[in-house]
Parts: C-alpha cells; sequence; structure tokens
C-alpha cells in the first residue's frame, strides 16, 4: 500500500486515480503524517446470470415440436381397455349423499 502527503495527492490527483483503477493497489492520504483518506479501486463489476451460456450450446433439431406423438397415435391406445384412456371420468353413483337432519 502506499502513502502520498495531502499536498502530493492535490497535484497529481488525476494521476494517482488512474493508477489506483489500473494497478488496482490503495494509496493512503496523510495529513502531517497522520493517515486522512484511503484512495482505493472499485469493485469488480458482477458478472449478469442472464447470458452467461451464450455460445455455449448447440441446437440441433427442432426444439418446438413435442417429443412423443400424440396419444391416439399410441399402440397401447388402441387396446381395447384402454379406449377410455384420457377421457375425463365419470363417477358413480347420482352425486353427494344428503345430511342428515339435525335433532
Amino acid at each position: 500500500m502506499k502513502t502520498m502527503p495531502a499536498g502530493e495527492f492535490k497535484a497529481k490527483c488525476l494521476r494517482v486515480m488512474e493508477e489506483v483503477r489500473k494497478y488496482r493497489t490503495p494509496v493512503v492520504i496523510t495529513k502531517k503524517g497522520k493517515p486522512v483518506a484511503k484512495l482505493v479501486p472499485p469493485d469488480e463489476p458482477k458478472k449478469d446470470v442472464f447470458g452467461c451460456m451464450a455460445n455455449k450450446i448447440k441446437i440441433i433439431g427442432d426444439i418446438e415440436s413435442p417429443v412423443l406423438p400424440p396419444i391416439e397415435e399410441w399402440d397401447m391406445y388402441r387396446l381395447p381397455w384402454a379406449a377410455n384412456f384420457g377421457a375425463p371420468r365419470r363417477r358413480k353413483g347420482k352425486g353427494r349423499r344428503p345430511r342428515k337432519a339435525k335433532r
């Protein structure tokens, strides 16, 4: 870490700030030999998650069409026991039972 008197820093301010940014070394500014300020480089900008995988994956083929054919084209769908496969189920009975009256 470099130290520098305030008068010298005042004279070379822009050059010192450029060196701190370029070499990433902090500078302590002193008055009468006592530290009064510290010039440090800014933190590195955080990498954004969006786009971090750009140019790393190669897409082969059609990614929009479904992987499986429609259920009507399945061999299993043609079997007698699977005729109603995928159709909404019907409930047995007439629905809810009526509630018993309270005494």
